[in-house]
C-alpha cells in the first residue's frame, strides 16, 4: 500500500474552490448584463484557461497528448451539461431573486449528492457527513432568516434547481475518481457558451473596462481555476464531503460584499458563518483522521 500523499490536499483544494465561487454573487449583481451574456462570456474565458492550463501541464510533464475518442463518453457529457446548467440557473436566478435566497436554496445540493451518491455509486454519508449537514442548514437558517425575502417564484425555483444539478453534477465527478474529470468540467463550459451565444447577439452588451476584467476574473478564477480544484479535490473526497466542504462559500459571500460596497452583515451572519465554519472543521478533521487511517491500514 502506498503512503504518498497528494502533492496538494484535495480537501484545501475544495476549500480554496469554494472561497473563489464565493465571489460570484457580488459579480454577477454589478455587472449589469443579460445574466446569459454573464454566463456565456464568464464560460468563455474559462474555457479558454482550462484548455491553456491543460496544454501547460502535458508539456512541463514532458507526456505526449492521450488519444482522444471520437466522441466523449456518456459519463463526460452527463457532467458537462449537468454542471453548464448549474453555472447557467446560478446566474439567472442571481438576477430575479435576492443572493441571500439563492445560496440558502441551492445549498440543498449536499442532500441531492447524498441521495444520488447512494443511488448511482453506493457511496453513502458518514456518520460526521449528516451531523454537519445538520449544522450547515441551521447555520444557514441563523445566517439569512431574517435576511430572506420572497423575491421572485421564478428566481427561487431557478435557484433550488440549480442545487439539484449541482449535486448531480458532483456525483458524475466522483464517478470518474480514476478518470479525468476536468475533462467534463471543460465541456460545460464548452456547452455553456453554445447555450448562451444566441443571447450575446441579442443582449450585446456595453463594453467598458470594469465589465470586461471583471467577466475575464470570473471565467479565469471565479469558475475556470475553481473548477479545476474541484475536479483535483473530487478524486480523493467523497461527493457529499466535498458538497459540505464548499459550504464555507456563504460564509465568504457577504465578506467580499463588505469589502466591496462597505455593507456590514447583520450579528446574525457572525453566528450562522461561526456554526457552518465549525460544521465543516468538524467534518473536515474527522475525515482527515480516516484517511489517515486508512493509508496506515487502520480504517474504521
Amino acid at each position: 500500500m502506498s503512503h504518498t500523499k497528494p502533492r496538494f490536499p484535495p480537501r484545501l483544494a475544495i476549500s480554496c474552490c469554494a472561497i473563489l465561487w464565493s465571489t460570484s454573487g457580488l459579480f454577477v449583481k454589478i455587472i449589469a448584463w443579460n445574466p446569459f451574456v454573464i454566463a456565456g462570456a464568464r464560460s468563455f474565458f474559462a474555457a479558454l484557461f482550462m484548455l491553456l492550463l491543460q496544454r501547460c501541464m502535458r508539456q512541463s510533464a514532458a507526456q505526449p497528448a492521450a488519444p482522444q475518442p471520437s466522441f466523449m463518453p456518456p459519463l463526460v457529457w452527463l457532467t458537462g451539461i449537468t454542471y453548464s446548467l448549474t453555472m447557467i440557473l446560478f446566474v439567472v436566478a442571481n438576477k430575479l431573486t435576492a443572493s441571500a435566497n439563492v445560496i440558502v436554496l441551492q445549498y440543498g445540493a449536499p442532500v441531492w449528492a447524498a441521495l444520488f451518491g447512494a443511488l448511482f455509486i453506493k457511496e453513502k454519508p458518514k456518520w460526521e457527513n449528516g451531523v454537519s449537514l445538520f449544522l450547515i442548514f441551521a447555520g444557514l437558517y441563523i445566517m439569512l432568516k431574517d435576511g430572506f425575502v420572497s423575491g421572485g417564484l421564478l428566481g427561487n425555483t431557478l435557484a433550488a434547481a440549480s442545487g439539484v444539478v449541482f449535486g448531480m453534477a458532483t456525483v458524475f465527478l466522483r464517478m470518474q475518481k480514476n478518470g479525468r474529470p476536468q475533462d467534463g468540467m471543460i465541456l460545460s463550459h464548452i456547452i455553456t457558451v453554445c447555450i448562451c451565444l444566441p443571447f450575446m447577439f441579442i443582449y450585446t452588451p456595453a463594453l467598458s473596462i470594469a465589465p470586461f476584467f471583471s467577466i475575464v476574473y470570473m471565467g479565469v478564477f471565479q469558475v475556470g481555476l475553481a473548477a479545476v480544484l474541484y475536479a483535483y479535490g473530487i478524486k480523493k473526497v467523497g461527493a457529499v464531503p466535498a458538497m459540505l466542504i464548499s459550504a464555507i462559500e456563504p460564509i465568504f459571500n457577504p465578506l467580499w460584499v463588505f469589502f466591496a460596497i462597505g455593507e456590514t452583515p447583520a450579528p446574525a451572519a457572525y453566528t450562522g458563518g461561526g456554526i457552518i465554519l465549525a460544521a465543516v472543521l468538524f467534518s473536515n478533521i474527522i475525515g482527515w483522521r480516516r484517511d489517515r487511517a486508512s493509508r496506515w491500514g487502520n480504517a474504521d
